[in-house]
């Protein structure tokens, strides 16, 4: 059974919800051992694996681990996207992104800081702007996630974690 087929059948028979929101789905199935496979309607592909303390035979990402290239996926377009609209473009970007878990499960994020890295004539202040716009309205993921989860960032290297 996939995705369509657990909608209801007024779900089936458009791409949004009732509520006007856009319905995403993916194939995610077992492989083996610890082991699964993702497939997305784009085309693309994901395998995700536990390590080998936790029983897996680390043949791909952990699923938390994507949740926060997730995270800084998204936010990462956002920038650009708003920097471009500002006839803004970095000449390099990444960014580097840290979790801490809770120790108990479920081992939840309970903070997450992004670390910024910018090249280009990028005024600071117009940075900081996309990050907020990012953060504040833009970024599905990281509005997604749990309410509880401090959301940091920092920019090339500048000194300690600020909040936004």
């Amino acid at each position: 059974m996939n995705a369509p087929d657990l909608l209801p059948e007024e779900y089936k028979k458009k791409d949004c919800d009732q509520k006007g929101g856009y319905i995403m789905d993916m194939t995610v199935t077992w492989t083996g051992n610890m082991a699964f496979a993702g497939a997305a309607p784009s085309g693309h592909k994901i395998v995700m694996d536990a390590s080998g303390e936790a029983g897996g035979e680390n043949a791909g990402a952990r699923p938390t681990e994507l949740l926060l290239g997730a995270a800084a996926g998204c936010t990462g377009i956002d920038i650009v996207s708003i920097l471009k609209k500002m006839r803004l473009e970095p000449v390099s970007f990444h960014m580097d992104i840290k979790g801490i878990r809770a120790e108990e499960h479920p081992k939840r994020f309970t903070d997450i800081h992004i670390h910024y890295a910018l090249e280009g004539e990028l005024p600071e202040e117009k940075v900081v702007r996309a990050i907020k716009l990012s953060k504040d309205k833009y970024c599905s993921v990281s509005k997604s996630l749990n309410a509880d989860i401090t959301v940091s960032y920092s920019i090339n290297g500048s000194a300690g974690g600020q909040k936004l």
